[in-house]
């Protein structure tokens, strides 16, 4: 099959890329919503006349899912699919209102002021779980549902071309030595969906936040998924052991793994504060 992965990106921290095979186009995850229309310019280009066939959304997060409002108003057609607890998500006021807010405070570091919120055409129209086929054009793809990062990730497989598109849950790569987990719901439920995913044909894989990975990065990425994500929890682990405080163990696992490089690049300051946060209280519940 001749297909093409093209980086549609308005941000680097942004996840949205363009899968097309020349004849069904698929949009992997769709970024932030102040970079939306830039996004779907980026499609035209790509695309010319033709439309976009699909959006898929590994996961309801704002820098991932956010987008899709706004390349809908360009794409109106464009078929939706994310996982049903997803869906249920967007249907929530007060989880609109934290991608709002996390939005635009982004937004704003990046001399972005103002810009019209399109949170409520936030809208699903396959809704799918794990083991479900989604038929786009000549390309089935089955889906993963693999929470930890979050209660609502999926992936999408596409067995004949050993193609994989991950989610958070796997980790966040830099494409050179460092997996940074994000745990946000379930530790040994993220590690129950990385096994799961060790068990696939995997020959490449579209990253999060990335994009297409090569042989070498893909391989590398599979090996180490697992270690890296039990190795920077157990971190963590140590660190509360030890008796330092949350704030600490932030600020801590923050210099270590998200003040340089390209993780800097695209992890927002104050989302990786958040999740981070997260992490070490979802550490304390559940390992301790």
């Amino acid at each position: 099959m001749d297909m093409k992965i093209t980086d549609v990106r308005g941000h680097k921290g942004d996840a949205s890329f363009l899968i097309d095979n020349g004849k069904t186009s698929i949009l992997y995850d769709t970024g932030f919503g102040f970079t939306g229309y830039t996004v779907a310019e980026n499609i035209k280009k790509c695309l010319g006349s033709r439309q976009l066939d699909y959006i898929f959304l590994t996961h309801s997060h704002y820098d991932h899912a956010l987008g899709s409002a706004y390349v809908l108003r360009h794409f109106p057609n464009a078929t939706v699919v994310a996982g049903k607890y997803a869906a249920d998500i967007f249907k929530r006021d007060g989880a609109k209102r934290v991608m709002k807010e996390l939005d635009c405070k982004f937004a704003n570091t990046c001399g972005v002021s103002s810009y019209e919120f399109l949170g409520d055409e936030l809208r699903v129209d396959i809704e799918v779980d794990d083991g479900d086929i989604v038929c786009a054009g000549d390309m089935k793809f089955e889906v993963f549902y693999l929470p930890g990062h979050t209660r609502c990730c999926v992936g999408f497989y596409l067995r004949e071309e050993g193609l994989f598109l991950s989610n958070e849950t796997l980790g966040i790569y830099d494409g050179d030595k460092t997996i940074l987990p994000s745990c946000l719901v379930s530790f040994s439920d993220a590690i129950s969906s990385i096994e799961k995913i060790e068990q696939l044909n995997i020959k490449t894989m579209v990253a999060p936040h990335l994009g297409q990975l090569d042989e070498a990065q893909t391989q590398f990425f599979l090996e180490n998924m697992k270690s890296a994500t039990q190795n920077k929890v157990a971190d963590i682990l140590d660190s509360i052991k030890k008796g330092l405080s949350d704030e600490e163990i932030v600020e801590e696992f923050k210099a270590k793994y998200c003040s340089t490089g390209y993780i800097k690049e695209i992890y927002p300051d104050d989302a990786a504060t958040l999740n981070t946060s997260i992490m070490v209280r979802l550490i304390r519940k559940e390992l301790l």
